[in-house]
């Protein structure tokens, strides 16, 4: 799995917050990141000093956040001259972990999601082939191969990497927090290791928006998150069972 994502993704993952001053919400953006790949295992985190001037909160706030990824097992600090709060990055979930998370949910609360999904992300696909950079491009190839072979947990990070590229090479601010925001919620569901890898799903999406063709992008796009829609409303109902 490689290593950093594009400075747009990264620059809207450590936006100011819209409510300052909730530890929670400044948690929930560093699972975010680690789980993302932002943040890569062993990294160590600006100061608290640091991550509170790019959260608009207080130090107060950011240390209480950091506590909790610590109880997570998703920050570990050290002490002395190289000290600092490092990154420990997930590893595969318990088999039954992601079927909780599913049960959760009702099949309408899934479809909901997938519809906002489906605007999103055919939008900042579109946007992405009419305005992406040949920097842009060339990572979202690396995404795409990093998906080639991709299992587990790192399928599901590696899904989620590539839709935030496309959304970053969209160079919408707004769409890319749009994609955070649906991952950091309920869309991440869509990209659950449920065994299907559609790997030509992702490299069409990249060859269309490498050759500028907004309207191709976005139609598969759509398709390819209508399929892991499908994919997961059938997986549900066997939770659910007769």
């Amino acid at each position: 799995m490689r290593k950093g994502m594009s400075h747009s993704a990264r620059s809207a993952m450590f936006a100011p917050l819209g409510q300052v001053g909730r530890a929670e919400a400044v948690a929930a953006r560093l699972v975010d990141a680690i789980t993302l790949g932002l943040l890569a295992d062993e990294e160590q985190l600006p100061s608290e000093a640091d991550l509170a001037a790019q959260f608009g909160v207080s130090t107060v706030t950011v240390r209480e956040a950091l506590v909790a990824l610590r109880q997570q097992g998703l920050v570990e600090t050290r002490r002395g001259r190289s000290g600092g709060s490092f990154v420990r990055a997930p590893t595969n979930p318990p088999p039954d972990e992601w079927r909780s998370r599913l049960r959760e949910v009702s099949l309408s609360d899934l479809r909901d999601v997938g519809d906002h999904y489906l605007a999103i992300a055919g939008a900042a696909a579109k946007l992405a082939a009419e305005r992406s950079s040949p920097e842009d491009v060339a990572r979202l190839r690396l995404a795409t191969d990093d998906l080639r072979t991709a299992h587990g947990i790192d399928f599901t990070r590696a899904e989620r990497q590539f839709h935030l590229e496309v959304a970053a090479a969209a160079q919408s601010p707004r769409l890319t927090h749009e994609e955070l925001q649906l991952q950091s919620e309920r869309g991440g569901l869509l990209w659950l290791p449920l065994g299907a890898h559609p790997h030509e799903e992702h490299a069409a999406i990249t060859a269309a928006i490498a050759s500028a063709d907004g309207e191709l992008a976005r139609k598969l796009t759509e398709e390819h998150i209508l399929g892991a829609l499908d994919r997961l409303a059938d997986v549900h109902l066997d939770l659910l069972g007769p």
